[in-house]
């Protein structure tokens, strides 16, 4: 079965691919040779979701899933949510997105954090979003290199280390994007 994953990002692909049934031939828009970046204007992270998907159903005419995933910071209101992957503006990266949050947050003493990944699956006749969180904290200083993103400096709730410093099979045990996902194959397997 070929389902369409609506991203350019090799690592997420691999994180999700980690945890697919062997069925499921997954493909991203790289594979496809599709180079246009899908906008992300909407104002929620379930918009974001849901218009990515539409456009690559639309698009391609295959089964495809798209997620959008955000950071939300309780002393921030919520920041970055939704601009989570360009909070830094410009020359956003990994790093500088790390760096304006710990900027932002040294105000604040409480740093509980969740993670929050909505997967939207459209399909003909179909259209389900699944919702992955893990609460968590933000550390006052990055730990570990693997992973992606904020994982250098989100702590998930009573296991004292940040998402970068775990192997990806351990990561799949906890992360939001699991949680998500694993909804979205109990849903698959069930059609």
């Amino acid at each position: 079965m070929k389902i369409i994953f609506a991203s350019h990002n090799q690592k997420k692909t691999e994180e999700i691919r980690s945890m697919l049934p062997i069925h499921i031939n997954l493909l991203n828009l790289h594979d496809l040779g599709q180079t246009e970046v899908i906008p992300e204007e909407e104002p929620t992270i379930e918009g974001n979701s849901a218009f990515k998907a539409k456009w690559v159903f639309e698009k391609f005419g295959l089964p495809c899933f798209a997620d959008d995933t955000g950071l939300e910071v309780l002393a921030l209101g919520g920041a970055p949510g939704v601009h989570s992957a360009r909070y830094a503006g410009e020359n956003r990266s990994d790093e500088a997105n790390m760096q304006k949050l710990q900027e932002n947050l040294k105000p604040f003493e409480d740093r509980s954090a969740q993670f929050k990944t909505v997967i939207t699956y459209c399909a003909a006749g179909f259209f389900e979003q699944f919702t992955g969180l893990v609460k968590g904290e933000i550390a006052t200083e990055a730990k570990g290199n693997k992973g992606f993103g904020y994982d250098p400096i989100f702590c998930p709730e009573g296991l004292g280390r940040t998402f970068a410093e775990m192997e990806l099979a351990e990561k799949n045990q906890y992360s939001h994007r699991a949680r998500a996902f694993s909804q979205l194959i109990d849903f698959l397997s069930k059609q």
